[in-house]
C-alpha cells in the first residue's frame, strides 16, 4: 500500500468520526426537519430532510440555475455560500418550514458553512 492510500483512509476515518459525533447532538423532532450541508472543493450543497417520513423536502446548491444567476461568476466561495443560504431560506419559507436542526455533516463550523447558516438565519429560518 502506498502512503497516499493510508493518508486518504485516515482522513476518511476522521471525517466519519466527526459526522457521528455531530449527529449525536441533533435532536430529531417532527416539527424540526434537518438541514444538511455538504461542502466540496468547488461547490456547496444544502438539503432540508424530513427524517420521520424519510424524504427530502427541498434543497439547493451553488449549481442550481436560480442561484447561478445571482452568483455572476466572480465571487468567492464564501459569497456563494451566502447566496445559497438565502435561497434555501426562501425555499423553506415557501414550504412552510420555520425551524430546522442544523447538521454540519462533519464539517467545521467556520468559513463557507458558517456563512451559509448565518445567511439562512437572516433569511428567516430558525436554526
Amino acid at each position: 500500500m502506498s502512503d497516499r492510500y493510508i493518508v486518504l483512509r485516515r482522513k476518511e476515518r476522521r471525517l466519519q468520526r466527526r459526522r457521528k459525533h455531530s449527529k449525536k447532538r441533533i435532536r430529531l423532532a417532527p416539527d424540526r426537519p434537518r438541514m444538511v450541508v455538504y461542502r466540496s472543493n468547488r461547490h456547496i450543497y444544502v438539503q432540508i430532510v424530513d427524517d420521520f417520513n424519510r424524504r427530502t423536502i427541498t434543497g439547493c446548491s451553488s449549481l442550481t440555475p436560480v442561484v447561478r444567476e445571482k452568483l455572476n461568476g466572480a465571487q468567492t466561495k464564501v459569497d456563494q455560500a451566502k447566496v445559497v443560504g438565502e435561497h434555501i431560506a426562501l425555499l423553506a419559507k415557501g414550504k412552510g418550514i420555520e425551524k430546522v436542526a442544523f447538521d454540519r455533516n462533519g464539517c467545521k463550523y467556520h468559513g463557507r458553512v458558517k456563512a451559509l447558516v448565518e445567511s439562512a438565519r437572516s433569511g428567516g429560518l430558525k436554526v
